[in-house]
């Protein structure tokens, strides 16, 4: 489930109905494990796609030093020169050729995707967390209004 339809969905699910409220408050359990579920969900993905990250970070380090043997960089699908007959960079200066790297900047792409999104369920869930006091507060509004 993408972001924006996660987005949608918490849209309609935001949602209090403040004619039956007693409805509203019996939906919160059903919401709290929804949303829970998406973000456990979210998080060991994001999880998953840090080791790959960390994997291919390694593995690029060890062909941009000349150190990875050609099975491992054929089946990987390297080029034989990293640097495409440029001169080699001072190991100082590496950390320009791993943040323009095209596969680290797609991988940290999806990364910061899903910690985007593991934090609007975050969010969400805290939002329904506290659900029961937004209704609580309705009604103590309501007869507050009302004069009792």
């Amino acid at each position: 489930m993408t972001l924006d339809e996660i987005k949608k969905e918490w849209s309609i699910d935001c949602e209090i109905d403040d004619i039956e409220l007693d409805k509203a408050s019996l939906v919160v359990p059903r919401l709290h494990a929804k949303y829970s579920d998406l973000l456990s969900t979210k998080t060991l993905l994001l999880k998953q796609y840090t080791h790959r990250y960390n994997s291919l970070l390694k593995d690029k380090w060890m062909w941009y030093r000349g150190e990875l043997d050609e099975e491992r960089r054929e089946k990987l699908g390297f080029k034989p020169d990293p640097f495409d007959g440029l001169k080699p960079p001072l190991k100082a200066d590496m950390h320009y050729w791993f943040n323009a790297d095209k596969d680290l900047q797609e991988m940290n792409a999806k990364i910061e995707y899903l910690k985007v999104t593991v934090d609007y369920l975050k969010e969400c869930l805290q939002n329904v967390t506290w659900r029961h006091q937004t209704i609580k507060n309705t009604i103590e509004w309501r007869k507050f209004m009302a004069g009792t």
